[in-house]
């Protein structure tokens, strides 16, 4: 049989390769629908999978979803790890936080996964530490710019801002952000310097 005429190799699949697309997907979704639910067909039509290949990596949809979530929560690993890389070297003041978040509450798509994020997470109590990874993070980025007990208070506020800024759909303004910074960096100081 001449070559053109015989059945071409299947290729080999990655399997590894398979699976992240399924995760990617039920990420996907889930920022879609703002944490809601995700079903396995939903995902494999997205992933361009078969079904049967996200009942194979992932047995219950409660799997499959908490896959999808982790891929938010390191993206928001990645979000710390790139403003510690950027802030580097900088002088801790409060307009350089200010432009930082800024840029972070700017950023439609990341608050779109956040906001899935805490709306796949706020029932489900075995999911909060998913959920309070940013929190944390946040937390011990801020460290590094004034004291733990400011820097809780800060992450709590970005909590909030990033909040409003979900809900609402519009951004904050730079000015308002560097002023309710400078305040609660101020006040934080002015608590150590009591001591």
């Amino acid at each position: 049989m001449p070559e053109s005429d015989q059945p071409a190799a299947r290729s080999r699949r990655d399997p590894q390769a398979r699976r992240r697309a399924i995760v990617r997907a039920a990420a996907d979704l889930l920022v879609e629908g703002g944490g809601g639910d995700i079903t396995h067909r939903r995902v494999a039509e997205r992933a361009g999978v078969p079904l049967g290949a996200t009942t194979y990596y992932f047995t219950s949809l409660d799997e499959l979803r908490e896959a999808g979530l982790q891929v938010l929560v390191d993206e928001i690993d990645e979000f710390i790890d790139y403003a510690r890389r950027v802030s580097a070297g900088r002088p801790r003041e409060p307009e350089s936080l200010a432009r930082l978040l800024h840029d972070y509450f700017c950023d439609r798509d990341r608050m779109r996964s956040d906001l899935a994020l805490y709306g796949a997470t706020i029932h489900r109590p075995e999911l909060h530490p998913l959920a309070l990874r940013w929190f944390d993070g946040m937390v011990g980025l801020l460290s590094d710019w004034t004291d733990p007990a400011t820097a809780r208070l800060l992450a709590g506020f970005a909590d909030g801002v990033g909040l409003h800024v979900m809900l609402r759909g519009e951004p904050v303004e730079l000015d308002e952000l560097t002023r309710a910074i400078t305040a609660l960096m101020r006040s934080g100081t002015a608590r150590e310097e009591a001591r």
